[in-house]
């Protein structure tokens, strides 16, 4: 298949949190999920309960590898996303797994991240294109 350049209305900027870390607020299928801003991992990566609060039924994907967490590693369920938004920067078809271990919170890896035109960090801001 092929991929859908991101549709961009501009620039998004995104202030460092307090933890150091970036969060983006995310249109996910239509739902709203707080993803942290993560250019190390390769794909988009959900929580098994925002995977649930966009409908996906976690329990009846397959099953493609494993991914290595702090836990050791754990079964990857892949998925492919419609959607994925943030603040009007959107790229469709959207590679994505959902990991079953308590990460705490979604990621915006690569998948997304690489269809932008630029994520570049200044100072306290990341701004995405």
């Amino acid at each position: 298949p092929v991929e859908a350049p991101a549709s961009r209305p501009g620039a998004v900027q995104i202030r460092r949190a307090s933890d150091s870390h970036f969060y983006a607020d995310t249109r996910v299928q239509g739902a709203q999920i707080r993803m942290l801003v993560d250019s190390g991992a390769s794909l988009v990566a959900l929580t098994r309960s925002d995977a649930e609060a966009i409908g996906i039924d976690v329990d009846s994907l397959p099953v493609g590898g494993t991914a290595q967490t702090a836990g050791g590693p754990v079964p990857m369920r892949m998925v492919m996303l419609d959607s994925v938004n943030v603040d009007g920067i959107e790229v469709r078809r959207v590679e994505a797994a959902v990991i079953d271990a308590d990460m705490g919170v979604s990621l915006l890896g690569q998948s997304f991240l690489a269809k932008l035109d630029a994520v570049n960090v200044e100072g306290d801001m990341m701004t995405l294109r």
